[in-house]
């Protein structure tokens, strides 16, 4: 076993005093705080108590311990993985020291770098814990005596410093140039070729696979051919900046970006190669970290704010002199843990996506500001390291604790009024957010729901069919798979899953469309007259329930809206498709509900209260039993079914909007004689009556058993052809 993993291993087992541990070992183990890429975590409340930077460090050590290679290999390898992330290390007290004296702690390679050779090299003091005046010679009362490097610790010095660069010249984030001091090791003559190759695919190896072997496995042979250019040819060109992009977005394309369609488009509204020239000699820390959620012309817009705004625009001499940019702060804003996995903060995410809106390429280039309440750009550098720059959003305290507030009411009911105040006081469309906390929960349950608007495809007609609210996908992909002469088409005003919807097309190949867009103005996105079917598949009572019409939700106009919307878009014989919740007749039934769970009536109680979609109330008849209205028994149950996790959601929506008859006369005042109901049905969905057998007995008011009332309704509407021509 290497002596360093013996060292740990004496470390974690309490078997060696502080004070005896090797240096490298006393910096990882005095950490105090995570200063790691943030990528491949996957609950931030795992870092608590924990040493990431250490566990990294022990992982490439075991890396090395399995490689077949010479002794002087595995030594070299081992001194350089040992003190390559001290920079990430030490107490708080000790980077504080370290910064004083100019060592760059986020540029963490040099800054390990900078470690090794005032501890190692130059040997001022063994005391890790000393000042940093004394330790970095900048004392002249007291100098101390600095010893010169052998050959073999500038190598050392010079691995460290470069370490994981090939791995970052991959991912598009450094210029090949960063490289070049690994070539000098064989033009001093301290390696042939051959050692250099066999100590950079070692080295490269560790630090890869210490992050995931499956990585090492799949960029192997791209590491051997940068290693090659590396000693055959230092003056290698870089990347293309189209490449170098893709590589900065890899995980955006993995997830389904389009980029050569984003790049194209982004070639008509601006000169890229030429406005994003200055960074071509310059690293980018935590890029795809920090930015791998926008789109690609967000990114660039964040890059250019960089390069024209903050320290790096005072003068010519102060943007030459950055070799870094760190969005490192960016970076750390971005996550939260929810229920024990990394969450991007997509609360901050669209209020940066709307502050980004507002910055045209031109007032970009001629460096004019914006004024965005309550949000701006930070590119800022400490006066310690004058080569980097810092790049950040940054929020008004009012801002930041709103957002606070959304988090943590993510787990009550305020969590819909939390997101309301949190669009008004960035000037957003009430009705245009997101499933914030739990979008990809409810996209996978749209997913699930396929058997159940198969049905809807006996009814299309025509060639071109808008899906209204496509959540995620599954009645597109039904339409794209049982009807290859239809052009489906996903219209829908959150954000979120357009995004979703656009990265599941590139990644499965789908050749239906989406927009992003709203239900009650179609003919903003689609000619009209044009369109043959349009459906509203379980989206119909969202709109009722969130779209504010004259002053207030939950408003039958919304409905009248939509419906026209839609039919005025529609061809002659076209129609309308509508799945959704439905009302029982007579209204004023009454049912009785023995709860069979404890927590039943509580559930009652605390639903009365807080739904929002009309008064519920109810006689309680018994300390399990009440008596309750037909329609509002089953919009409670609607609730009760799907659990604590809706809760929040369905406490906002009213899923049964009319009843057969007002349904009828909705269309009737919406559509007049253009509009023929060809069908209007009503079932109960399956699943439900399972879904409660054991959780509550349905009655009649009299305490015969009764079944559950009708839940879903299926309606077609066909737009007359012979009155087309009145419009």
């Amino acid at each position: 076993m290497l002596h360093s993993l013996e060292a740990i291993h004496s470390y974690r087992t309490g078997n060696i005093p502080e004070d005896k541990q090797q240096l490298w070992l006393q910096l990882l183990a005095a950490a105090e705080q995570p200063h790691i890429n943030l990528e491949r975590i996957h609950s931030m409340a795992d870092l608590e108590g924990t040493n990431p930077v250490l566990d990294y460090v022990e992982r490439t050590l075991h890396v090395l311990d399995q490689l077949n290679v010479s002794f002087w290999v595995r030594e070299v390898v081992e001194e350089v993985l040992v003190w390559s992330e001290t920079a990430k290390a030490g107490s708080v007290q000790q980077r504080k020291a370290w910064q004083r004296a100019g060592v760059n702690l986020f540029v963490h390679n040099r800054g390990s770098a900078q470690l090794y050779r005032e501890y190692v090299i130059h040997r001022s003091t063994g005391n890790i814990g000393s000042d940093a005046k004394a330790v970095f010679q900048v004392n002249d009362e007291n100098p101390v005596q600095r010893k010169e490097a052998t050959p073999r610790q500038e190598m050392i010095y010079a691995l460290i410093g470069t370490h994981g660069l090939i791995g970052q010249y991959i991912r598009g984030e450094i210029p090949f140039a960063e490289n070049a001091p690994l070539h000098a090791f064989i033009t001093h003559g301290w390696l042939t070729a051959e050692e250099l190759h066999t100590v950079l695919m070692a080295l490269n190896q560790c630090i890869i696979a210490g992050v995931d072997p499956k990585l090492w496995l799949q960029v192997e042979a791209e590491v051997e051919r940068i290693v090659g250019w590396i000693i055959s040819e230092p003056d290698h060109a870089d990347w293309p900046l189209k490449e170098r992009l893709s590589r900065l977005r890899s995980s955006s394309i993995r997830n389904g970006e389009a980029l050569d369609e984003a790049y194209d488009k982004l070639q008509t509204e601006l000169d890229v190669d030429n406005m994003l020239a200055p960074l071509s000699h310059r690293t980018l820390w935590y890029v795809e970290s920090a930015l791998k959620d926008f789109s690609l012309q967000e990114m660039v817009k964040v890059f250019l704010l960089s390069l024209h705004h903050g320290d790096m625009s005072q003068t010519t001499d102060n943007r030459d002199d950055v070799r870094h940019i760190s969005f490192e702060p960016l970076m750390n804003t971005m996550y939260y843990d929810y229920k024990g996995v990394k969450k991007l903060n997509i609360y901050k995410k669209r209020m940066i996506e709307k502050y980004l809106e507002q910055w045209s390429w031109e007032l970009i280039e001629e460096e004019q500001s914006v004024v965005y309440p309550h949000l701006t750009h930070r590119v800022v550098r400490q006066p310690d390291l004058p080569d980097t720059v810092f790049v950040t959003f940054e929020f008004s305290p009012a801002a930041e604790k709103l957002i606070a507030f959304c988090i943590e009411a993510e787990k009550s009911p305020l969590y819909e009024k939390a997101v309301l105040l949190l669009f008004d006081l960035f000037g957003l469309r009430r009705d245009a957010y997101d499933r914030f906390h739990n979008e990809e929960t409810y996209l996978a349950d749209m997913n699930s729901s396929g058997d159940y608007k198969k049905v809807l495809l006996d009814y299309i007609v025509g060639k071109r069919v808008l899906d209204i609210g496509p959540g995620g996908g599954v009645l597109l992909d039904l339409i794209e798979q049982e009807k290859p002469e239809v052009e489906p088409i996903g219209i829908d005003i959150s954000a979120n899953v357009i995004e979703a919807l656009e990265r599941k097309r590139q990644r499965e190949g789908h050749r239906w469309q989406v927009m992003k867009g709203d239900a009650l103005r179609l003919d903003q996105y689609v000619k009209p007259g044009t369109v043959d079917t349009v459906i509203f598949s379980s989206i119909l009572h969202e709109l009722y329930s969130y779209i504010e019409r004259d002053g207030r939700r939950f408003n039958t106009d919304t409905v009248i809206a939509a419906l026209q919307s839609s039919f005025h878009v529609l061809s002659p014989g076209g129609r309308i498709l509508i799945r959704d919740g439905i009302m029982t007749e007579p209204q004023e039934q009454t049912r009785r509900i023995r709860f069979l769970e404890p927590d039943g009536m509580q559930w009652l109680e605390r639903y009365a209260q807080d739904f929002q979609g009309r008064k519920i109330t109810f006689e309680r008849i018994a300390e399990n039993e009440v008596i309750l209205n037909i329609n509002d028994a089953m919009e409670f149950l609607y609730t009760y079914t799907w659990g604590e996790e809706a809760y929040v959601h369905e406490i906002q929506e009213q899923f049964g909007i009319f009843t057969p008859s007002a349904y009828e006369n909705c269309i009737r005042e919406a559509l007049g004689e253009k509009a023929e109901i060809i069908k209007l049905e009503h079932f109960l969905q399956e699943g439900y009556t399972e879904a409660l057998e054991e959780r509550i007995v349905f009655m009649k008011e009299d305490g015969q058993p009764a079944p559950l009332p009708d839940s879903t309704c299926l309606l077609v509407i066909e737009k007359k052809k012979e009155l087309a021509d009145d419009e």
